[in-house]
């Protein structure tokens, strides 16, 4: 350092400099020749190298370096440069001034800080872009863990930069942070308890993004959009947003659905109530008639007479194993309940092959539409409670 400035000032006293500007003279010389370096440094980064590595990253086929090398990474890149070149050159230009150039170096290092921690936000950003769209990773709730490790990396910054302005060293300054651990527990106690339940869900493997959820005690009936360190953001079926506290999923119990859309259909658990009365043995008639049916193949007999409530069972059960949007892999039962004063209750329960909501809901209508229609060719009849119409009916007779 002090060979460059004796150069220097031999130089300017050859060129004619007086005495006593000399010193002012030279300290300009030398800030502007930093000054010069560090916006050449950064231009070179912006026009040369910036470009160079997005058209390297442009011609490979992988996606994952187009979002590590984005424009928010490159950007903080560059922007550490010129206060990093300034950092080391700036003790040549303050070379007798201890106190000035504390202070200056203080600015830069707190410069540097500020953009370093950017930096790596912006990096984890893209790391958690990445994880996103991986095979195995975009399933699980990894939002959560990047925003705490963003937390963290913001916190240590901060401790450094306040423990460079007040000249202390910044492990004193975790001491102090230590003895109000109470306090900071409280005032990060949602943030911790969403990052613990963010582990345990994220381990058990208990919600994913994308995952259709019920939790009724929240209002929650939809799909899992976002899972974050404080909250879990639900869209429900009717467009509206669900904000669940992370550790609600832990502690609390709700019902994911994404078994049913891994499994091989959605299940279907519907009776119809039948009026006891209509139920009677077949006439030998209306058995021959039956026998002729496609339908009647694999019929097991009882006995010498059939009761037509058995017969219309059977009918059921072939109408839902030849439908082609039935999965007739899983269990497929019609089968009779208990008796209630309301009649006695058929239930068909079987899986819809789709397990999309709105041709879910479709078969269930059109399965019950066929049972409705064909009931009276069993002589069969629905039960329903008396309307209006049937008062008056019956009061006119």
């Amino acid at each position: 350092m002090d060979t460059i400035n004796n150069d220097l000032t031999n130089l300017l006293e050859q060129m004619g400099v007086h005495q006593e500007s000399l010193d002012v003279t030279q300290r300009i010389i030398i800030i502007a020749g930093i000054l010069i370096i560090a916006f050449v440094a950064d231009y070179f980064c912006r026009k040369i190298v910036v470009p160079a590595i997005k058209k390297l990253t442009a011609r490979t086929q992988a996606s994952w370096d187009d979002y590590l090398f984005n424009d928010a990474v490159l950007n903080n890149m560059c922007h550490l440069i010129p206060p990093i070149i300034l950092y080391v050159l700036l003790p040549f230009a303050f070379p007798h001034e201890p106190v000035t150039l504390t202070f200056i170096l203080k600015l830069c290092w707190v410069y540097i800080t500020a953009v370093a921690m950017k930096l790596i936000c912006s990096f984890l950003t893209s790391l958690y872009t990445i994880s996103s769209e991986h095979e195995k990773l975009k399933n699980h709730p990894l939002k959560g863990v990047y925003q705490m490790v963003k937390l963290i990396v913001i916190c240590v910054g901060v401790i450094i930069i306040v423990s460079t302005l007040i000249d202390k060293d910044p492990v004193n300054i975790l001491t102090g942070l230590g003895a109000s651990a109470a306090i900071l527990m409280l005032v990060f106690k949602d943030t911790i308890m969403g990052l613990v339940a963010g582990v345990q869900l994220s381990a058990n493997d208990m919600l994913r993004p994308g995952d259709w959820i019920t939790m009724p005690k929240y209002g929650a009936d939809g799909t899992v959009i976002e899972v974050t360190l404080t909250t879990v953001k639900v869209r429900n079926w009717d467009n509206t947003i669900t904000t669940v506290p992370p550790y609600a999923l832990v502690s609390d119990s709700f019902q994911n659905w994404r078994g049913m859309r891994e499994s091989g259909g959605r299940r279907v658990k519907r009776a119809i109530n039948i009026d006891m009365n209509t139920v009677r043995f077949c006439t030998p008639e209306q058995m021959a008639e039956f026998e002729k049916k496609v339908w009647m193949s694999g019929f097991e007999r009882t006995g010498k007479e059939e009761v037509n409530l058995y017969v219309f069972r059977h009918y059921l059960e072939y109408y839902l194993c030849h439908n082609p949007r039935v999965n007739t892999e899983l269990i497929l039962m019609v089968r009779q309940l208990q008796p209630t004063p309301q009649g006695l209750p058929i239930e068909l329960y079987f899986f819809s092959a789709n397990k999309d909501w709105i041709p879910y809901e479709r078969l269930q209508a059109e399965v019950f539409d066929h049972l409705l229609a064909v009931l009276p060719e069993f002589g069969l009849r629905v039960f329903q409670s008396p309307s209006g119409l049937d008062v008056l009916a019956f009061s006119s007779h």
